[in-house]
């Protein structure tokens, strides 16, 4: 791998132009592709295998009228205080309202009328109508959003409280301010690392590049494969954070060649073979991780992390490609301050100047035992929290108090129940119309006399008479235990019908959707674990050649991502410290947020170990001892390493000041398990236990050992390269201690 490498990065200085042409042709391709795509990313999803999902599909057959795929509204009215929406003033303010509304748009289809379907609280002070369009919520004009926007100020300005939510609603502005925060972030901590503006604008420029390419790339596949509109941010995210990672750490070794006296065509090839190896095992566990969360068989979450991992290749191949290319143009400036400096010879180990980084790999050799066990039980007392993790979907109610949406849904829960913001679809259906119409009358006394449920309405046939949709409105709010067991309570009363009727009875609805979720999730955790940490420590066996290393390594990732689980059930759930990141609304935690965290940090996680280990693992193999190894590995490795999980940490924390509940707490979660993962897991635990382990921690069977291919991440083969004119004649390779 490294010789390939090597020849690569050769090949990318000596033809820079052709290469910067090359990347500069596939992103304008991408970008003609993304600029002629029509539509736009959907917000919606489904779940394969589940009851709900049969139940919505079941609905879509038989209710085709019902589910159509235009967008809805839901307006909510109330009266001002101490008055009724009936009064004469009050309802001709609210069907004025409603009637402006109906003419605002050629698109509206319907708005009922909520005096007429008796639409109106128990109190008498609220009303709601349901308005439906006739074209989908992507294809509605700024015109459509207007219209709704202005009839609900009307109503306001005749004194009624006017509220709305639905997909019908204008989507709040894409906004790139996050991107834009953790760019500036980065640059900063590479010209402080750097001490060089060229070398910091470096990362930052092929980032852009690799994200220009992956973003536009899934832009114009989003309409064809109806990708979330999450899925781009999440790209994007990655796409920065390791980007940037990437190029630096090669840019860094480049540097670091050109001090050992390497000229500058020599020093990129050697910075490619080696830092370039590591870059792309590094990429490999990151794609491993995300590509596997395709074994939950949820298709936005497949979507998501197949394009995520996607953005992960393409920021590898501009790191080995493009990066080298331009080293090769920036000559002497990428140097900054160090080209004034004569170049630095290996010294003894204990003898190096006193930095921060050999002042804490020091004192981490020196007390192993305490540091790891210190270490490790700090971060078990930060996972605590994630023992009380409560999983949800992200509604209205979620949704900032200033928006419509949270009002109205904060109005309806108020004036109908909190059970009305999360009604339950019941669907009974059977081949013999008749079987259907009394399993749905019994089913509808059955489920009425459940102890949570506050009403059933009369059974709706389709056509044929086969099948019947009720509604079910608990008594609990949407994402309570009660409402949870009412569900489980409901299904179990189908079973029991089905048994001796053979009418099926399930249910639906977004509440019964975010519970399928989560048990959906929790089912596939263990599975997903075993799938990406076995194929993860094979690779890392490969890279290693080591069987202690990968563990080591897994375990690890185990308690970071452990430890920003209880940081995050303790920030977004229970509300701590929630004003300081703009946190309107603590709530349950996203269903999908565990696994996703999972196979982003375990890839990110793995990063870091490579690139930490392999420097540790290449004075191992060039003659070191293993805590001479160890010491060496940190010194050429701490700074940047600390480097990039600085910026990684800053390119995710940026997302944090964003609106969407799944990217703000995404974000931050990323950002903290980076830090932990980093300067706790990788920094602090890993080289106390590999100084416990000694040489043990390099060995492999020799059967093992017989079988696996020798891929050389550590250059071996090119500190044995021909020396030619691009080479210093005398001996550079530092000189170790025998071990």
């Amino acid at each position: 791998m490294a010789t390939f490498l090597h020849r690569i990065g050769q090949f990318a200085f000596r033809r820079r132009w052709l290469v910067v042409l090359l990347w500069a042709v596939i992103l304008g391709a991408v970008g003609v592709a993304a600029s002629s795509t029509s539509g736009s990313a959907s917000s919606s999803f489904t779940l394969p295998g589940t009851e709900s999902q049969r139940a919505f599909d079941l609905l879509g057959e038989k209710f085709p009228a019902a589910n159509a795929e235009g967008a809805t509204a839901r307006v909510v009215l109330q009266a001002p205080d101490g008055q009724k929406i009936s009064s004469a003033a009050n309802k001709a303010a609210a069907e004025g309202a409603l009637a402006d509304l109906k003419n605002s748009s050629s698109r509206i289809g319907q708005v009922s009328d909520p005096f007429a379907t008796q639409a109106v609280s128990a109190d008498g002070t609220t009303a709601y109508a349901q308005v439906s369009y006739t074209d989908a919520a992507a294809d509605l004009t700024d015109a459509d959003h207007t219209g709704l926007e202005d009839a609900l100020d009307a109503g306001r300005d005749e004194g009624l409280k006017v509220e709305a939510s639905g997909d019908a609603l204008a989507a709040p502005e894409e906004s790139h301010s996050a991107e834009a925060i953790g760019f500036a972030l980065a640059a900063v901590i590479m010209v402080i690392t750097f001490g060089s503006l060229i070398a910091a604008s470096l990362p930052l420029l092929t980032a852009i590049v690799g994200v220009g390419v992956s973003t536009t790339a899934i832009t114009a596949v989003s309409a064809a494969f109806e990708l979330n509109s999450n899925t781009s941010a999440l790209a994007s995210m990655l796409g920065i954070a390791v980007g940037i990672d990437y190029a630096l750490f090669i840019v860094s070794r480049y540097r670091s060649e050109r001090a050992d006296g390497y000229g500058p065509k020599e020093a990129v090839a050697r910075a490619n073979g080696t830092a370039g190896s590591a870059v792309v095992f590094a990429g490999v566990t990151v794609v491993i991780a995300l590509a596997g969360l395709a074994v939950v068989n949820l298709p936005m979450l497949t979507a998501m992390g197949l394009a995520a991992s996607g953005a992960v290749v393409v920021s590898v191949l501009v790191a080995v490609t493009l990066v080298p290319a331009l080293l090769g143009f920036a000559g002497e400036r990428v140097l900054g301050k160090a080209r004034k400096k004569a170049a630095p010879r290996p010294v003894p180990a204990g003898t190096a100047r006193a930095t921060t980084g050999n002042r804490w790999i020091a004192f981490v050799l020196r007390r192993p035992v305490k540091v790891l066990v210190l270490a490790v039980v700090a971060l078990g007392v930060v996972a605590l929290p994630a023992t009380q993790l409560k999983l949800g979907l992200p509604d209205d109610g979620s949704k900032p108090v200033s928006s419509t949406q949270r009002k109205a849904y904060d109005i309806l829960s108020d004036s109908f129940g909190p059970g009305f913001n999360g009604p339950l679809t019941l669907t009974v259906d059977d081949r013999n119309p008749d079987t259907a119409r009394s399993t749905a009358a019994d089913m509808g006394k059955a489920v009425t006399a459940l102890p949570d449920v506050a009403s059933v309405s009369p059974a709706a046939f389709n056509e044929a008479g086969d099948t019947a949709i009720l509604t079910v409105i608990p008594k609990s709010g949407p994402s309570s235990d009660a409402t949870k067991e009412l569900v489980g309570d409901i299904r179990s009363l189908a079973a029991d019908t089905e048994a001796a009727t053979g009418a099926r009875s399930m249910v639906t609805g977004s509440t019964a959707l975010n519970i399928d979720i989560s048990d959906k999730f929790s089912a596939a955790i263990m599975p997903y674990l075993v799938l990406v940490v076995g194929l993860a420590i094979l690779v890392l066996i490969l890279v290693f050649r080591s069987i202690m290393v990968p563990v080591k390594a897994a375990l690890g990732f185990l308690l970071s991502v452990l430890a920003s689980l209880g940081a995050l059930v303790a920030v977004f759930q229970w509300g701590w410290l929630k004003d300081l990141i703009g946190l309107e609304q603590p709530g349950p935690i996203m269903s999908l947020m565990p696994i996703l965290m999972v196979g982003i940090v375990f890839g990110l996680a793995m990063d870091y170990q490579v690139f930490l280990v392999t420097r540790m693992r290449e004075a191992y193999v060039h003659g070191a001892d293993a805590r001479t190894a160890i010491e060496t590995g940190f010194k050429h490795s701490s700074k940047v390493v600390t480097a990039a999980a600085l910026i990684m940490i800053s390119v995710f924390a940026g997302f944090v000041g964003g609106d969407d509940a799944m990217i703000k707490s995404l974000g931050f979660g990323l950002a903290i398990a980076v830090a932990f993962d980093a300067f706790v897991v990788r920094m602090t635990i890993v080289p106390a236990a590999l100084a416990l382990l000694g040489r043990r921690a390099w060995t492999l069977p020799a059967w093992i050992d017989r079988i696996l291919p020798n891929v050389d991440i550590e250059g071996e083969k090119l500190a044995r390269h021909t020396p030619h004119e691009d080479h210093p004649v005398e001996e550079v390779a530092p000189q170790y201690t025998s071990r």
